[in-house]
């Protein structure tokens, strides 16, 4: 499998806070990979190293065999890299449609294109029912779909899904991740940051790395990887323990 995304022995300090400690992955072509691991894990902080928001201590990242170094973020964006942040914050006054469209502009100043293509990840995202309203007032699992096809519609290569499926209910969780699961057939890889939701993890990863205090300590398929010892202690936890069987 061809990479697209490679992080090469990344570290980030904040202080006596090694956040991202030597960590090393890589993404391929079409592939959605789940980073997991416990709140302060560092899934965030590579995020934001890999889009620009933050600048590695140490380590190469490459996006299209291109080094990112120094890339700021609406570079990072027009490259090809789309991301979600963990407090969705849409433009409220805005309908849905709207929002998306702001998306679309990255690439295009024709408003009837950025709506053509908006209304077009609307639809693979089954939100054209609430397409006229306004982003204010709407459910956090909305929202949330908002947040997602804000980033569809820059039209990336890969996308980073940061914390996309906490605070929903199961249901809803399980129904955004068979859409996810479908990010692939529009050519874009998905990288996704949990903490906590191995239902979603188990349904639509096709290969996870755990990260614990900034370091990677497992990786593999999702079925392999929740069986170790060391990810149970670390990121499931007893009351995880019988999904190792």
């Amino acid at each position: 499998m061809t990479a697209l995304l490679t992080v090469e022995h990344v570290s980030k300090r904040f202080g006596g806070l090694r956040a991202v400690d030597d960590v090393s992955l890589s993404v391929g072509e079409a592939e959605v990979l789940f980073i997991v691991g416990p709140n302060g894990a560092g899934k965030t902080t590579l995020f934001n190293l890999i889009t620009g928001f933050l600048a590695p201590d140490a380590g190469v990242i490459r996006f299209a065999g291109r080094s990112l170094a120094g890339l700021r973020p609406h570079a990072a964006a027009r490259l090809g890299i789309g991301r979600t942040f963990q407090i969705v914050k849409p433009l409220r006054n805005l309908t849905v449609l709207e929002n998306v469209m702001l998306g679309a502009f990255l690439h295009t100043r024709h408003v009837a294109e950025a709506a053509e293509r908006a209304r077009e990840v609307l639809g693979f995202l089954q939100m054209e029912a609430v397409s006229a309203l306004p982003a204010h007032g709407l459910p956090l699992a909305t929202l949330k779909r908002l947040e997602i096809a804000r980033a569809l519609a820059t039209r990336p290569r890969l996308i980073l899904l940061d914390e996309v499926v906490a605070g929903l209910p199961t249901s809803e969780a399980l129904a955004l991740a068979d859409l996810l699961q479908r990010l692939p057939e529009w050519g874009v890889s998905a990288v996704a940051g949990v903490e906590h939701v191995m239902q979603v993890v188990m349904r639509v990863a096709q290969r996870v790395v755990v990260l614990d205090r900034g370091a990677v300590i497992a990786e593999g398929v999702p079925a392999d990887v929740v069986r170790r010892p060391e990810v149970i202690e670390a990121y499931l936890g007893a009351k995880y323990k019988q999904v190792t069987g």
